[in-house]
């Protein structure tokens, strides 16, 4: 019978315990100070908002004078857009690298995995020129294929190592049933849905939480997105902070809506590679 190493479980504990409020800091600041004057806000930044600071100023001001809306269904769209987008390329690669042995299949899944080290913002001057040639820019278009571009590497590998692991009875047992290579492929999606959860998880951050192609590929006020718009309120002289605060504070949402939606997924994903 094993012995439980306590001071060990405990120290990854404490650990991990500081970690997560290490991590949840900025974002719990960011919240408390939406709800707090702007005297306030600079003042006491860690006080809790109380019946002589608490006030709603930055969301009203979200209400009355930024198309608060219509970014957040830019966002939306871009970010459902870019994932449903790289989810049926990423995992119709990663069923043609880990079903089918051909010439050049070690060297595919090598060229998708520099993918992952090589930051696509590096390619930032082609990708706008290639956007101006084909007339994309300030459209939303542009987001979602730039951003299913960028995630398309990182969910290869790690849907191709998932279908790796599938028993390849299965299959061979639809194939024999007379089933064509497309409805294997469309049945074998089920049984990666922890590794689906996974790389949408992962993926959805960065796209929902961008600045950087949205300033330079979509600026317009029709297409911007929520993180975009929440910049008209820094200027060059006057800073509504009460607005930027309650802005990300709304932008936070919707990310931590996904995170429960797919958290179990997230987490069977994670840890079905470890257990055996």
């Amino acid at each position: 019978m094993s012995r439980t190493n306590w001071p060990g479980v405990l120290g990854v504990h404490l650990a991990l315990i500081a970690y997560s409020l290490l991590a949840l800091f900025p974002v719990l600041l960011v919240v408390l100070n939406a709800f707090k004057d702007r005297l306030t806000i600079f003042s006491a930044p860690y006080a809790l908002p109380n019946a002589q600071t608490f006030t709603l100023e930055g969301f009203r001001t979200l209400q009355s004078t930024a198309n608060f809306p219509a970014y957040f269904l830019n966002s939306f769209i871009v970010t459902v857009g870019a994932l449903a987008l790289m989810i049926l390329l990423s995992s119709m690669a990663a069923f043609a690298l880990a079903e089918y042995s051909f010439r050049f299949n070690n060297l595919i899944g090598l060229y998708l995995s520099i993918g992952i080290m090589v930051p696509i913002r590096l390619g930032t001057v082609g990708i706008l020129q290639l956007a101006k040639d084909l007339e994309l820019v300030n459209t939303l278009w542009i987001l979602i294929l730039v951003y299913t571009a960028q995630g398309i590497p990182l969910a290869v590998f790690v849907l191709s190592s998932f279908m790796r692991q599938l028993p390849r009875d299965l299959k061979d047992a639809a194939r024999i049933d007379g089933a064509s290579e497309y409805r294997i492929y469309w049945l074998t999606l089920p049984l990666i849905r922890p590794a689906i959860g996974s790389v949408l998880a992962i993926s959805m951050i960065p796209i929902w939480n961008d600045l950087w192609f949205p300033l330079i590929l979509a600026p317009g006020e029709a297409t911007k997105t929520v993180v975009l718009g929440a910049s008209v309120f820094l200027g060059q002289f006057v800073n509504d902070y009460n607005a930027v605060l309650a802005a990300l504070t709304l932008a936070i949402v919707p990310a931590v809506l996904l995170y429960f939606i797919f958290s179990q997924q997230l987490i069977r994903g994670i840890t079905s590679g470890a257990v055996k």
